[in-house]
């Protein structure tokens, strides 16, 4: 009497089909969780530097001469996914802003004096949003 063992090519087409599909579905999903769990990165470096700001202004009443190194608001150290820098350094404004590197490329985050946080750049699929730091597709807060 004869045994069947193993599968049949169509068994197997249809397990291939199905790999295909839910590979389709979870790899861009996996790499937008990715992207996302590393804008944290970002707004805690800038939201800690506000902070320190607002404590250089309380000793010197001024923000000229912030952001450098000996002084309560360093500018944060650059990490793997963003580089931060200062400007519109005056008496009473100032502007940090964190911009994306690698594979955070074409993120740019900012915050300001008066705490207006922005996301003035994002990359091709994502949407800008003046009034917030943007953490999702779609302009998302």
């Amino acid at each position: 009497m004869y045994k069947n063992r193993g599968f049949t090519l169509i068994e197997i087409m249809v397990v291939v089909v199905i790999i295909g599909i839910l590979a389709a579905i979870a790899i861009p999903n996996y790499a937008d969780y990715v992207t996302r769990s590393r804008i944290p990165e970002a707004v805690s470096g800038l939201a800690g530097q506000r902070v320190r700001m607002e404590q250089y202004f309380q000793d010197n009443r001024t923000f000229v001469g912030a952001c450098t190194a000996g002084t309560v608001a360093p500018l944060p150290a650059a990490t793997q996914n963003f580089t931060f820098a200062c400007s519109n350094l005056a008496v009473s404004t100032y502007t940090v802003t964190a911009t994306g590197i690698g594979p955070m490329n074409g993120f740019v985050y900012t915050v300001n004096q008066a705490n207006t946080r922005a996301t003035t750049g994002v990359p091709s699929g994502w949407t800008a949003n003046g009034g917030c730091w943007v953490t999702g597709k779609g302009g998302l807060c």
